[in-house]
């Protein structure tokens, strides 16, 4: 396979990914807002615009700027429709790859971003967010079915996977910087799309060590951090079909199963107290993965250099 087309399909995974999961985390802070009138809503907008890595600037912050810069800005891939629109771009260079079914759910939901702005003005945030998280479903179900198991599929869900385990850390870490509270865990649970399969799993008993051992442990919930990194760590496998005699084949491999270890053998009880550490970590972990895979997979672009000769 040709490392542009695969570069593109590892990055629909992520960006489709990312929009789904940035509208869950925006989803959790306005209810956070709405639920506790004692939350302050400046410092809540600029605790949400740090853990996803936007820079804050002085002066007060509302929940519609932040709807505008984490929802709505078209030229940051970070942004809900931004992330949309990338991936869409990516799907262009590989329609030979991917389904027609998938590129004209990719492509619909495009040209749907230009309703956005209207659609949160007269529906509100939430029903645009719930659109969101339907679309990236549709699109998650017609990869599933209507592509093989191939390695451009397997691009696709490891892209997936990581942006998974980053953002599900950085959801993680609203709660975490938010003090921890039975309401702000059940709203966790809720953005997650977790809470009836927790109550099943629990029995509905909601404490802050179930929640976390839950969306970070759980072996059959497929949005935890540690099923998202094992399925990762099965298409590095796949992608390698000769391994070798001694250890793995690749850096990325080695930085995911290493995280996935440190994940598995560490207590319920443990991982309360060394919350914060440990979602920071996922996240550098995340960015290593991605450059290993970059480096292994994709093309690499040298730095133009400009020569008084050429503008001559």
């Amino acid at each position: 396979m040709l490392s542009r087309i695969a570069e593109s399909l590892y990055w629909i995974g992520r960006y489709v990914e990312r929009a789904e999961d940035t509208a869950r985390i925006l989803d959790v802070h306005l209810q956070r807002i709405l639920a506790d009138p004692w939350t302050s809503e400046d410092a809540a907008c600029r605790s949400l615009l740090g853990v996803m890595g936007k820079p804050v600037e002085d002066g007060p912050f509302t929940s519609g700027q932040v709807i505008e810069v984490l929802g709505l800005d078209q030229r940051s891939p970070s942004s809900v429709v931004g992330a949309l629109a990338a991936a869409r771009e990516n799907a262009r260079g590989c329609r030979e790859i991917i389904s027609s079914d998938v590129w004209e759910c990719l492509n619909a939901t495009y040209h749907g971003l230009a309703r956005a702005p209207r659609q949160v003005e007269s529906q509100g945030v939430h029903a645009f967010f719930r659109w969101v998280r339907d679309r990236s479903a549709v699109m998650a179900g017609l990869t599933d079915a209507t592509m093989s198991r191939d390695e451009g599929w397997l691009f696709l869900v490891l892209g997936r996977n990581i942006e998974r385990v980053d953002m599900t850390a950085r959801l993680l870490r609203t709660h975490e910087r938010a003090g921890g509270s039975i309401p702000s865990w059940l709203t966790l649970l809720r953005s997650s799309g977790a809470w009836e399969t927790f109550l099943r799993t629990y029995r509905g008993a909601l404490d802050d060590r179930h929640a976390a051992e839950f969306l970070l442990l759980d072996r059959l919930f497929p949005r935890s951090v540690f099923a998202a990194l094992t399925v990762a760590e099965s298409c590095l496998t796949d992608l390698e079909p000769d391994p070798g005699r001694a250890g793995v084949a690749t850096d990325a491999q080695r930085i995911v199963g290493r995280a996935r270890t440190g994940l598995e053998f560490r207590g319920p009880d443990e991982l309360i107290n060394d919350l914060g550490p440990v979602l920071a970590g996922l996240e550098k972990t995340c960015s290593q993965v991605n450059d290993a895979v970059s480096r292994r997979y994709f093309r690499q672009t040298s730095a133009v250099n400009w020569s008084s000769g050429a503008l001559a």
